[in-house]
């Protein structure tokens, strides 16, 4: 699994890993080509430093973990009660956390972390940083696909949608302009049900409560409608290996292709 998350990280983000440590040549680092910020690590530990030994004779054993940053610390105490995740080993634990690459965890939430660590390490001028630089050099960007939440506990989206079809909605870490975001409504909907384009990113706001903190706003434009049965949360989960969608994430491509059979409509 550990040679699977490294295949994944390179062919996702174009990231070959680093090897800084001569007398630990097996930990694997990998960073952001534009502010080389760490977003992960990849080492083999000792079962007994993480406390997962079943008996003294197992403590010795070595498992492999990565290592992600999480900085919404509501967010990151709630993923650590999850099996398989733990505080970090060897790092800063209020904003690291330290998952089993081992099959406790499943690959496609590994890949859900992993996203949320290089969104939360990028450049801040534009999220996504090494995604930006290498389009800039190629002379434009390419857009890109995300699945955004949306709680309808604390806004009426699908009113404001129904309203108009360009809303200003908070603005996801890593989205730029002519993107496009698919809004996952959450419970009691719990399922996508718009496609939207990006028009407008970066407009100022300043915003912050016990459940929410916004600065900076996007405007989009409604493309797409999906009926509640459509793509929900156990389709999401049973198909296309989504389990949550706590923040901006990547869409699979085979979600990707789903979503887009057919004409957009209104």
């Amino acid at each position: 699994m550990r040679q699977r998350v490294n295949d994944y990280i390179m062919n996702q983000y174009g990231v070959a890993p680093e090897f800084p440590w001569q007398r630990y040549d097996d930990n694997a680092v990998y960073r952001h080509a534009g502010n080389r910020k760490w977003f992960a690590l990849i080492m083999d530990v000792q079962r007994g430093k993480l406390g997962l030994e079943d008996s003294k004779a197992n403590a010795g054993e070595k498992v492999s973990v990565i290592n992600l940053k999480i900085v919404d610390v509501i967010l990151r105490d709630m993923i650590i009660h999850e099996p398989g995740i733990m505080p970090a080993y060897h790092m800063n634990k209020m904003h690291w956390i330290t998952v089993l690459l081992d099959g406790t965890v499943p690959e496609a939430r590994v890949h859900e972390l992993i996203e949320l660590s290089y969104q939360a390490t990028a450049p801040k001028k534009h999220g996504r940083g090494s995604r930006s630089n290498s389009a800039s050099s190629r002379g434009r960007i390419e857009p890109k696909e995300w699945i955004i939440p949306a709680n309808p506990k604390y806004y009426d989206v699908e009113g404001a949608l129904a309203a108009s079809d360009e809303i200003t909605w908070k603005q996801g870490s890593g989205i730029i302009k002519g993107d496009i975001v698919y809004m996952y409504v959450g419970a009691p909907v719990s399922a996508i049900l718009y496609k939207c384009e990006v028009l407008e990113t970066d407009i100022p706001y300043d915003y912050i409560d016990k459940n929410l903190t916004i600065t900076a706003l996007m405007r989009i434009r409604l493309l797409r409608r999906y009926g509640r049965r459509e793509f929900t949360f156990e389709r999401l989960k049973d198909e296309f290996g989504i389990f949550a969608v706590r923040g901006p994430r990547g869409v699979p491509y085979s979600l990707s292709a789903a979503l887009n059979n057919g004409k957009d409509q209104k």
